[in-house]
């Protein structure tokens, strides 16, 4: 079987002014089906561009990104926001709701923007919401929310495409502790149902979550480990 993620040589180069910043600087990573990977790393570690390329937001410089076995560097721009909205469920730090739709309409969004009808539309985003415990909230906007209720319906909102990956970018990182802890009970249940998921983060308790971590330094993978305390 074809591992979900699978880069090679990832390079990427931003000019700032007169100098030249190695954002990545050739990376090799493979994430199979169904793993639960956290990167972490300090500001301008090449984490924050990494994600872009998984999620097909930003293309390389130079080297090849495969996501399900097709290669995804290659393709033009039209072609990687199709990739976009099937393949990957995005989940922010500042939610991106939109703030006069309902929890409903927010979560059928994904499913809009693919030109699916609108009873099945409706059922799909119904139960996305159901499966984050918000079944009693879909009328709800934003603003009459708890932010963990806001990142539970941006969560549904990603899962709604039925995606390959759930990528999550500082997932708590608007939220409070106790908070936080719920939201990453909600991801570890959607790791145990076999999602596949990479979170973006620089807290050591949101990575302790994932079954492998990752740790980037000056654009190059630094450490990847397993973490023995989430393996039974």
């Amino acid at each position: 079987m074809e591992p979900t993620i699978r880069t090679r040589n990832l390079q990427r180069h931003y000019q700032m002014g007169d100098e030249l910043i190695h954002a990545l600087r050739g990376v090799d990573l493979t994430v199979q089906r169904g793993e639960y990977v956290a990167i972490m790393g300090p500001s301008g570690s090449g984490k924050s561009t990494l994600m872009n390329m998984i999620g097909c937001l930003d293309t390389p410089d130079e080297g090849e990104y495969w996501l399900n076995g097709k290669l995804v560097s290659s393709m033009n721009d039209s072609e990687l926001a199709r990739v976009r909205n099937k393949e990957v469920g995005f989940i922010f730090q500042t939610f991106n709701l939109l703030p006069r739709a309902n929890a409903l309409h927010n979560v059928e969004l994904p499913l809009i923007y693919a030109g699916m009808k609108r009873k099945e539309r409706v059922v799909r985003a119904k139960q996305s919401l159901e499966r984050v415990g918000l079944g009693e909230r879909m009328n709800h906007r934003p603003s009459e929310m708890s932010g963990g209720q806001r990142q539970r319906v941006a969560v549904a909102r990603a899962l709604v495409t039925q995606p390959s990956i759930l990528l999550a970018d500082e997932p708590t990182g608007n939220l409070d502790s106790a908070t936080s802890r719920d939201i990453m009970q909600l991801f570890e249940a959607l790791h145990a149902a076999g999602h596949t998921i990479v979170v973006v983060t620089h807290e050591s308790d949101v990575a302790k979550h994932a079954r492998r971590i990752i740790t980037f330094r000056d654009g190059k993978i630094a450490e990847d480990t397993t973490n023995k305390e989430q393996i039974h």
